[in-house]
């Protein structure tokens, strides 16, 4: 029997065809309502969220097939994993998935406050405009 697969939340298409290309039979959920999550997580021998979705242990009870819990991204606080853990299902994470992306916007930031963009934004907002006053630091100096 192939293993099924539920991806409860919105990832990309590349992780889609992966699990695909695994042999696995995936159903793309990220349209369901709670209604129907919780109706029909019994199908399912294996769930993929995000953050969006809290299984909790009234859920993790409906899903009698499920052995494995795939959480796209960092953390499972949204995952009730010690019901999980008790039902014998695995719970893991992604924990290195967004640190490019996360380090990409501390320079962004490290980059708008040199720059003084906040202060310039909330100038001109305001309806006032001082060039010279938000033209900050120079990266090389």
């Amino acid at each position: 029997m192939t293993a099924r697969v539920l991806v409860k939340e919105k990832i990309g298409e590349p992780g889609v065809e992966l699990l695909r290309g695994a042999g696995l039979d995936v159903e793309l959920g990220a349209d369901w309502s709670q209604e129907e999550l919780e109706r029909r997580i019994g199908e399912f021998d294996g769930i993929l969220i995000r953050s969006a979705t809290m299984l909790t242990a009234d859920l993790l009870e409906r899903a009698e097939r499920l052995r494995v819990v795939g959480r796209a991204g960092v953390g499972v606080d949204n995952v009730d994993v010690d019901a999980a853990t008790k039902r014998g299902v695995v719970v893991a994470n992604a924990p290195q998935s967004n640190v490019i992306t996360a380090a990409e916007h501390t320079m962004a930031l490290l980059l708008a406050l040199a720059r003084r963009v906040p202060q310039a934004h909330a100038s001109l907002t305001a309806g006032a405009w001082d060039r010279s006053s938000f033209s900050g630091v120079e990266l090389y100096e």
